[in-house]
């Protein structure tokens, strides 16, 4: 009959294996409420180290308690996620409780309910103000930055904003028992709600991911999406920004580019690009840079259309990025931000 294999050294131990002999050592009373806040996949994994540990030696228990308790004192350091959150306070609260407390803190960020609603959407606030008292949204906007408060009351329907507006301009200080009720409402009406639904918008995801696909690839995509759904497909479309959507930036946004690009990766993405744009880029830079720029492309001779692609993508992301540092301005699909001369 053969022996167990004895494990005497600490440094054959895996994760799992180590996490297997605290549990045995643990035993089933202090060991029950651990394997209860585990996942299925942590226990089929821990429980198939245990399977095949064999003997252990009490040195080597000794030892991974030790190293366990010295892991955790020197950083103090634990792996917290929202499904192991979520299962600790099963545990000790009740259900509609917990609920409550993961749907807010799965919503927006912030340390109040007015940072939170700083963080909202101003359409999705909007739409959800619109149906409330004109006093319960003067009271809102009030308590929010201005700037945000701009952007909900204009998505508000003009008699209603400015019904509001009166109302904020009559508003004296709040009461604080006011306050309290409309931070409980938001609380339990529109932020829950909010927790279940905030998620982006499918189109708006698909665009992003296409923006980051080859050519060829985007296209056979594109090609299959517009023969099952044309109308999402042109949607998709719309939402996409493309490397020729490069002709909407403004002089002064091709400047700050162009900067940011390394020259030869410009080269590289201008071969692949229309006359268009490339005679936009060339009529920003001084005669001599454009002669330069010309005459690297030409000495590039034959390109492979995949580093063409992955160079205008970089391109792409760094006009994207210089936009969230609202260095340029990127049109968006509903034209909302083009430039009037």
């Amino acid at each position: 009959m053969a022996t167990a294999t004895q494990k005497d050294d600490n440094r054959n131990l895996t994760g799992p294996e180590k996490a297997a002999v605290l549990m045995l050592a643990l035993g089933e009373d202090h060991g029950a409420p651990l394997w209860r806040l585990m996942d299925d996949d942590e226990i089929k994994e821990i429980s198939s180290a245990m399977a095949t540990l064999g003997r252990v030696n009490s040195g080597l228990v000794e030892r991974v308690f030790v190293e366990f308790a010295s892991n955790m004192t020197a950083s103090g350091s634990l792996i917290g996620s929202f499904e192991s959150t979520e299962r600790l306070l099963s545990k000790s609260l009740p259900t509609d409780r917990v609920v409550q407390i993961m749907e807010e803190i799965r919503g927006p960020a912030g340390r109040t309910m007015w940072d939170k609603l700083g963080n909202v959407n101003e359409q999705v606030l909007a739409a959800y103000l619109k149906n409330e008292y004109p006093q319960t949204v003067a009271v809102v906007l009030s308590k929010i930055k201005s700037e945000h408060a701009a952007r909900v009351l204009a998505n508000l329907p003009e008699d209603f904003a400015l019904e509001v507006v009166n109302r904020m301009l009559k508003m004296e200080s709040v009461q604080k028992e006011v306050l309290d009720k409309v931070e409980q409402t938001l609380r339990n009406e529109f932020m829950s709600n909010l927790a279940r639904t905030a998620r982006r918008d499918a189109h708006e995801l698909i665009a992003e991911i296409f923006n980051n696909l080859d050519r060829a690839t985007e296209a056979k995509f594109i090609t299959a999406l517009e023969e099952r759904n044309r109308d999402s497909a042109e949607r998709i479309k719309a939402l996409m920004f493309t490397f020729e959507d490069l002709q909407k930036l403004d002089p002064s946004g091709i400047q700050v580019l162009m900067r940011a690009i390394e020259k030869s990766r410009l080269a590289l993405a201008l071969k692949g690009a229309s006359d268009t744009l490339r005679d936009m880029f060339f009529s920003n830079m001084s005669e001599r840079a454009a002669k330069l720029l010309k005459e690297e492309m030409e000495q590039m001779g034959p390109v492979r259309l995949r580093d063409v692609d992955e160079a205008q993508m970089q391109m792409v992301q760094s006009a994207k990025d210089l936009s969230a540092q609202g260095q340029i301005v990127l049109a968006d699909a509903k034209g909302d931000d083009e430039l009037v001369y």
